[in-house]
C-alpha cells in the first residue's frame, strides 16, 4: 500500500508527488493519458506564465534553473538577486485584455519584498514544467504509471483504493488533481457549484493568408474579443453565446472562420486550421477540497476562464500548501487538524480567482454598458496606483493566510531573508522542512528548536536586511508561521512550533 496515489500526471499532480516524496512518502501518480507529450502542451498552444510565487516555489525546491533552461530562457539575467532592492517586474499582464505597463509598478507600495533569484514571473509551457518536475518525481523515488484511467473509489478509515477496470490501487490518502473534468471529483461525490458561463472562447493554430488583417495583441471590440500572438496562426477569441459551443463539440474550420469574422470585424480567411479548441468562463469550485481520505488540488477543485493565466499558478499553490501537511499526516507526525488547514486557507484564494475571472468576463461583454465600464476600469488600470493593484494581486505576493496573528507579515510567503553569510532562506527550504531564522547574534531560541530536526532547519545570525525582526517561523510552503520583534517571545515561538510541527517526541 502507498501513503499517498495521486491521479493525474499534469503540473498540479507532479508538484505534489515532488512535495510528498521529498517528505519520504511512498507516491504513485495514475494518469489517464499514454504518454507525456501533445502539441497542446508545448510552443505555442501550451504557453503558460508562471507568477512570481509559482516562480518562488520552483525556487525554494532547487528546481529554478532546470525549469529556466527548459523553458528557453536560461540566458536571461532576471533581476539581480544581490541588489539592496527588488528589481522592477518585466512584466504584469492584463486585465480584461487591457495589457498594463510593468515601468507602472509601484515597488514601495508592495511590502515586505527583498531581491531574489526567483524572477517576477517566467513564460514557460506545460511540457517545460512537466519534464522539470517528472525527472525530479523520478529522483525522488516516486512511481508514474501512464494509460491508467480511473472509473471507481471507495474508502474506509484507514485506506482508500483506486480502481482502473480490474486493476486496484491502494494507499491511505488519494488526491484527484485531474482536472477540471476531474474523475475523482465525481466519483467521491464533492459538491461543485459556482456561475454558468456568458462566452465560448476558441484557441487555434491556423493558417490564414491575410492575417495581416487582425491587429496584434488583445483586441476588444463591439462583437467580442480576439488575440494575435506573435507566433505566426496563434490566435485566440471570445464570443459571447452564453457558452452554447463548449468542448463538447470539435470546432470546424467554417465555424471558427465565422466567429473570428463576427468579434474581429474584419473578413480574414482560415485556409487551414491546424489544432483547435474551445473553451467557457464557467466557474465552479468545489465546497471542501477533502472528503475523507479523498482530496482535490488544482483544476480538479476549481474551474474559471483563462482570463488572467491564474489557473496553473492556483494549482501549484495548492500543491505546495498540501504537500507537507498530507506529508506529515501520512508520517503520523501531524499536529491535530493540520490536514484541514488546507481547505482552510486554500478555498478562499480559489474563490478570490473564479471572483477575478468573472469580474474580467463581465467588463468583456460586447454591450454599451460593458464598454462603458471598460473605459473607466482603464483609467484607472493605468494609473501607478492601478498598475501596482493588478500586479500584486496577480503576482501572488498579496496572498495572506489568516493564522490568528496580528503581526503584518505572519500567514504571509516569506521574503528571501538573507543572512551576513550569504545562506538564503530559499535554499534552507530546499530539503523540504520548516526553517527557523534567529537574527540574534546569542542564538536566542537554539534550544527552543531542538526535537524537531527531522521537520524544521535552524539557522543563525544577523541579516542582511532582517525588515526589523528578531527571528521568523516558516513552514515548509515558504510562508510565516510567527515571527518576534528584537527580543522575541520565546513562549510564543514554542507554541507556534507546536501548532504547525507537531510533538517533538514522536520521531520519523
Amino acid at each position: 500500500m502507498h501513503d499517498v496515489v495521486i491521479v493525474g500526471a499534469g503540473p498540479v499532480g507532479l508538484f505534489l508527488a515532488c512535495e510528498l516524496g521529498l517528505a519520504g512518502c511512498s507516491v504513485l501518480v495514475l494518469e489517464r493519458e499514454p504518454e507525456p507529450g501533445s502539441p497542446w502542451r508545448a510552443d505555442p498552444l501550451g504557453m503558460r506564465g508562471l507568477s512570481a510565487g509559482s516562480v518562488e516555489a520552483f525556487y525554494r525546491r532547487g528546481m529554478l534553473d532546470p525549469l529556466l533552461t527548459a523553458s528557453g530562457v536560461s540566458e536571461d539575467p532576471g533581476p539581480n538577486p544581490d541588489a539592496d532592492e527588488p528589481s522592477p517586474p518585466l512584466g504584469v499582464g492584463h486585465f480584461a485584455g487591457m495589457v498594463l505597463d510593468p515601468a507602472k509598478v509601484d515597488l514601495a507600495a508592495l511590502p515586505f519584498r527583498l531581491p531574489s533569484p526567483a524572477m517576477d514571473g517566467v513564460q514557460t509551457n506545460l511540457e517545460a514544467v512537466e519534464t522539470v518536475l517528472s525527472e525530479r518525481a523520478a529522483k525522488l523515488g516516486v512511481e508514474i504509471r501512464r494509460g491508467v484511467t480511473v472509473d471507481a473509489i471507495a474508502q474506509d478509515d484507514a485506506s482508500v483504493v483506486a480502481y482502473a477496470g480490474e486493476h486496484e490501487y491502494a494507499a491511505r490518502w488519494l488526491v484527484g488533481c485531474d482536472g477540471g473534468r476531474s474523475a475523482v471529483r465525481k466519483l467521491a461525490g464533492f459538491e461543485f457549484v459556482g456561475t454558468e458561463p456568458l462566452f465560448t472562447g476558441y484557441v487555434m493554430l491556423a493558417t490564414a493568408p491575410d492575417l495581416d488583417k487582425l491587429n496584434p495583441g488583445f483586441n476588444l471590440t463591439p462583437t467580442g474579443m480576439y488575440l494575435r500572438l506573435f507566433t505566426e496562426g496563434h490566435l485566440g477569441m471570445m464570443d459571447f453565446d452564453g457558452g452554447a459551443f463548449d468542448r463538447s463539440q470539435q470546432p470546424t474550420r467554417d465555424h471558427l472562420q465565422a466567429v473570428l469574422r463576427r468579434v474581429s470585424g474584419t473578413d480574414v480567411t482560415l485556409s487551414e486550421v491546424h489544432l483547435a479548441s474551445s473553451f467557457t468562463d464557467r466557474a465552479m469550485q468545489t465546497t471542501t477540497y477533502r472528503l475523507g481520505r479523498v482530496l482535490l488540488a488544482g483544476d480538479a477543485a476549481h474551474i474559471h476562464s483563462p482570463l488572467g493565466g491564474q489557473g496553473l499558478n492556483l494549482g501549484i499553490g495548492d500543491a505546495l500548501n498540501l504537500g507537507w501537511k498530507l506529508a506529515a499526516t501520512a508520517r503520523g507526525h501531524a499536529p491535530d487538524g493540520l490536514l484541514d488547514t488546507y481547505t482552510r486557507e486554500r478555498h478562499p484564494i480559489g474563490a478570490w480567482v473564479l471572483d477575478w475571472t468573472r469580474a474580467q468576463a463581465l467588463v468583456m461583454r460586447p454591450d454599451s454598458h460593458a464598454q462603458a465600464l471598460q473605459g473607466v476600469i482603464r483609467e484607472l488600470l493605468w494609473t501607478r496606483d492601478g498598475t501596482t493593484h493588478v500586479f500584486d494581486k496577480v503576482s501572488g505576493l498579496s496572498i495572506r493566510y489568516d493564522l490568528g496573528s496580528e503581526q503584518p507579515l505572519v500567514g504571509r510567503n516569506a521574503p528571501d531573508l538573507r543572512l551576513e553569510d550569504g545562506t538564503r532562506l530559499g535554499e534552507l527550504l530546499q530539503d523540504g522542512r520548516g526553517v527557523a531564522l534567529d537574527f540574534s547574534t546569542d542564538r536566542y531560541l537554539r534550544d527552543s528548536t531542538m526535537g524537531w530536526e527531522s521537520r524544521m532547519r535552524y539557522a543563525a545570525g544577523p541579516a542582511r536586511n532582517d525588515l526589523g525582526l528578531g527571528a521568523v517561523l516558516v513552514r515548509p510552503d515558504g510562508v510565516i508561521a510567527w515571527a518576534g520583534d528584537r527580543n522575541p517571545d520565546r513562549d510564543g515561538f514554542e507554541r507556534a512550533v507546536s501548532q504547525w510541527f507537531g510533538s517533538p517526541e514522536i520521531q520519523i
